[in-house]
């Protein structure tokens, strides 16, 4: 019997447990995690093979630290991004959860600098932005970098081993659910874990789960906006007069034929684009290193679409979408920005003859026009030409588009202020598997405010 079972080992329910630790050192908390420690995480890929061998779980999505562990470490130290605990709390709160959220990550090794701090540059670049019809989000960011995102979160397993239970290699199957309370969860072992308080935080990888459980309990949903898009990789001097001062630049833009919103999304200066496998299906992404360099930048264009009813499947969509560009291209796709716009498909040799070379080489070149619907792709377009008149060389035929990046959000859990689930008591969901967050310090947030109310209670 424990105090409190916590389900994820991602930013949301590790913040969660060091929180516990703290208020409550007394009390018997389990962490579950269905993937490795991070000293045992690692990506076959990376380490040389040709072709992702789609992996049972994914390296670099499963296990200690969650999908972030790999990221690039972005701090982004604003409510205006990464998330909606604003929609349960008031802003001064929020900021209040991220400065401390802020100062742990700190506290277990984190770099002290900070980029777009200076008003008067970012006042300039936003004038720039709002020319060619773009906004740019201020977002003050703390860059850890892939390696030192890693000795920070092992710095926090360590800390951990010594005050709670963590439990690798097993994951959550069902929850106990009893007169409208949660008693607990049931493993895919088959072992029952019994709780007086059950925090939910599986991440994106586990936000399929979590719908499918939390519509088996009659708990609330409603849909989030499904994310998809490409990841643009470019040459790093394209970008450097905003990375060199912002080092990630949040801009957004309502394309004029649909009217759709687009933004940019984890922008990796010098950084490589990398592939991910999400249940056998391959995805696109992007990390930075704080040493190892690459010529290119890379960063995300995802198009945000909201549907009516009776639509309830955004991960399902998002999934349909990633698996066409996997079935005509073996896994992911890259195209040049000019062959695109004349219709044709990229080729080896045309791939090959370019400025650019692509830093994911198990990419097959291919025709994104193929798998991504006219309306995202159209936007996509029009935010590129957009992004040409801040950053010259955008919008070059040369520029490369991977396909697919999609955000797996699972749909919205309806939660109260306190993030408990609505109908089923002491039940809390937390981090981007619930919705709630979309980002590394909204979610590391979320598991902090969490913690606090179960221990005030």
């Amino acid at each position: 019997m424990y105090n409190v079972a916590i389900v994820g080992a991602g930013p949301a329910g590790i913040f969660a447990a060091l929180e516990i630790t703290k208020l409550k050192p007394e009390w018997k908390v389990v962490l579950i995690e269905k993937g490795d420690r991070i000293e045992n995480r690692k990506c076959l890929l990376r380490e040389g093979y040709a072709k992702c061998p789609n992996c049972r779980k994914c390296g670099l999505l499963c296990g200690w630290g969650g999908a972030g562990a790999f990221s690039d470490g972005k701090l982004t130290l604003t409510p205006d991004v990464g998330g909606h605990l604003d929609d349960y709390m008031s802003r001064e709160k929020v900021e209040e959860l991220i400065d401390y959220a802020d100062s742990l990550y700190l506290k277990y090794g984190a770099t002290e600098e900070v980029f777009g701090t200076d008003m008067k540059v970012f006042r300039e670049i936003e004038r720039q932005a709002s020319l060619a019809e773009l906004k740019l989000v201020h977002s003050p960011v703390r860059h850890l970098g892939t390696e030192r995102s890693l000795d920070v979160l092992k710095n926090m397993q360590d800390y951990l081993d010594e005050k709670i239970t963590i439990r690798n290699d097993v994951s959550a199957k069902n929850l106990i659910v009893e007169c409208e309370q949660v008693k607990g969860l049931v493993l895919d072992n088959g072992e029952e874990i019994r709780a007086e308080y059950t925090i939910i935080a599986p991440g994106r990888e586990g936000a399929d789960w979590l719908t499918k459980e939390f519509s088996q309990n009659k708990i609330g949903m409603v849909n989030n906006a499904v994310d998809v898009g490409v990841r643009v990789e470019l040459p790093a001097p394209v970008f450097e007069p905003l990375t060199s001062k912002l080092y990630e630049s949040k801009l957004i833009y309502h394309s004029p034929t649909f009217g759709d919103e687009v933004r940019t999304f984890c922008m990796n200066p010098n950084g490589e684009v990398v592939q991910e496998n999400y249940n056998g299906i391959a995805t696109v992404n992007g990390h930075s290193y704080a040493e190892k360099t690459t010529n290119n930048t890379n960063f995300a264009l995802l198009v945000s679409e909201k549907f009516t009813e009776p639509f309830k499947e955004p991960i399902q969509y998002g999934q349909h979408i990633a698996s066409l560009a996997n079935m005509l291209g073996g896994g992911i796709l890259v195209q040049r920005f000019g062959d695109l716009l004349d219709g044709r498909r990229s080729t080896p040799e045309r791939i090959k003859s370019s400025i650019i070379t692509p830093t994911l080489s198990c990419a097959t070149p291919g025709d994104l026009s193929l798998v991504i619907p006219y309306r995202q792709m159209t936007s996509i377009i029009e935010m590129l030409y957009a992004l040409d008149k801040i950053a010259p060389g955008t919008a070059s035929r040369y520029t490369l588009l991977y396909g697919i990046e999609v955000k797996f959000y699972s749909a919205r859990v309806k939660l109260t202020d306190e993030l408990e689930t609505e109908g089923v008591k002491n039940l809390f969901a937390i981090g981007d598997g619930a919705g709630v967050t979309r980002g590394l310090i909204q979610a590391s947030a979320s598991g902090v405010h969490a913690a606090r109310v179960i221990c005030s209670r």
